[in-house]
C-alpha cells in the first residue's frame, strides 16, 4: 500500500478513476465532481489536504479535507477497511474543534467506520438528493422566443462567468478559475451549453461532465439570472444539455439538488425533466477535543 498526499492533476485523475470504477446510482462522486469541485476557485489548494491511498497501482481510497474539519472521501466497497485510515488521517491532520463527513445513505462501508469512529448522524438539516435518469429519450428543449441555445466559445467565457456569479451570489467563480475548469479533464465544450438573450447576455447555463468508461453524465453546475427566471431556460437549457451528453454517448445522468424543504426549487426541475431520487447525502458530526 501505497500512500501519498496530491501533487496535482495526475493525482486528480487518480482520484476520478477510482470514483470512475466504483460508480452507481448510490455512489456520491462523479469524475464531473472532482473537476469541478478542484478548479471552480483559485488559491484554495492550501486549505484542502488530500491524501490517496493506492495497491497495485489503482488508487483505492482518497480523502480531502476541506480546513478546518470537513472531509471527503471515497472509499472502494471492496476495501472497506481503509475508511478507518482515512478518518484516522482526519483526525491528525485537521485542527482540533468539531468534524463532519458528509456520505450517501447507500455508503454503508462508510457509515460504519464513521460510526466506530465516534461520529453520528447530524439529523435535521440541509441534505442533497442525488438524482438519476436514462437518456433514452431526453425531451426536445424549448427556449422562450428570441433565447438561444448554443455551447459556450472562448468569447463566452467572461458572460459565463458572470451568470454564474449572479446565479450563486456571492460567488468566488472568476473567468481564471473557469478557464482552468475548461482545461481540466474530462470537460467538453460541446456540453457546456447557455442561453443567450435576445440582447446577447448569457441567461442562463447548464455544464454536463461524461463518464465515458460509465456512460454517465453529469449536470455540475447549472443556473439562471435572476432577471430571466420563471421563463423555462433552466428546463431548456438542461434538456439540451442532456441531449448533447446523449449524442456523445451517455446512456444515463445524474445530479445533486437540495432534498430539504427549505431550497426546492432545484429538485422540482430536475424532477420535471426525467430524475428521480436514487440516494441522498447523510452528514456525521463528531466533536473531537485536543489531542483526541
Amino acid at each position: 500500500m501505497i500512500v501519498s498526499a496530491y501533487e496535482g492533476p495526475d493525482d486528480l485523475r487518480a482520484m476520478q478513476e477510482l470514483c470512475s470504477r466504483i460508480w452507481s446510482p448510490g455512489s456520491r462522486w462523479h469524475v464531473g465532481d472532482l473537476a469541478w469541485g478542484r478548479f471552480q476557485h483559485t488559491g484554495r489548494e492550501p486549505g484542502w489536504p488530500t491524501r490517496l491511498w493506492r495497491d497495485g497501482g489503482r488508487t483505492v481510497a482518497w480523502g480531502w479535507i476541506d480546513l478546518p474539519g470537513s472531509l471527503d472521501l471515497a472509499v472502494d466497497p471492496a476495501r472497506p477497511e481503509l475508511a478507518r485510515q482515512v478518518l484516522e488521517w482526519f483526525a491528525r491532520t485537521a485542527p482540533a474543534g468539531p468534524r463532519d463527513v458528509t456520505v450517501l445513505d447507500t455508503e454503508t462501508h462508510l457509515a460504519a467506520a464513521l460510526r466506530e469512529a465516534g461520529y453520528r448522524p447530524a439529523g435535521d438539516g440541509p441534505f442533497f438528493r442525488h438524482l438519476v435518469r436514462d437518456l433514452a429519450d431526453p425531451a426536445e428543449p424549448v427556449p422562450p422566443q428570441g433565447y438561444r441555445l448554443r455551447a459556450v466559445g472562448e468569447a463566452d467565457v467572461p458572460g459565463r462567468v458572470a451568470a454564474h456569479r449572479a446565479a450563486f451570489h456571492p460567488s468566488r467563480v472568476s473567468e481564471e478559475s473557469y478557464r482552468a475548469v475548461r482545461a481540466t479533464w474530462p470537460y467538453r465544450a460541446g456540453l457546456d451549453l447557455v442561453a443567450v438573450a435576445p440582447d446577447g447576455e448569457v441567461a442562463a447555463y447548464c455544464l454536463v461532465w461524461l463518464d465515458e468508461a460509465r456512460r454517465v453524465a453529469e449536470i455540475e453546475p447549472t443556473g439562471t439570472l435572476p432577471a430571466h427566471r420563471r421563463r423555462g431556460l433552466a428546463r431548456a437549457v438542461c434538456l439540451a444539455a442532456l441531449r448533447a451528453a446523449r449524442e456523445a454517448g451517455a446512456e444515463r445522468a445524474a445530479v445533486y439538488a437540495r432534498g430539504d424543504d427549505a431550497y426546492p426549487a432545484p429538485g422540482r426541475l430536475y424532477r420535471s425533466i426525467g430524475f428521480r431520487p436514487a440516494a441522498r447525502t447523510v452528514t456525521w458530526v463528531r466533536d473531537h477535543p485536543a489531542g483526541a
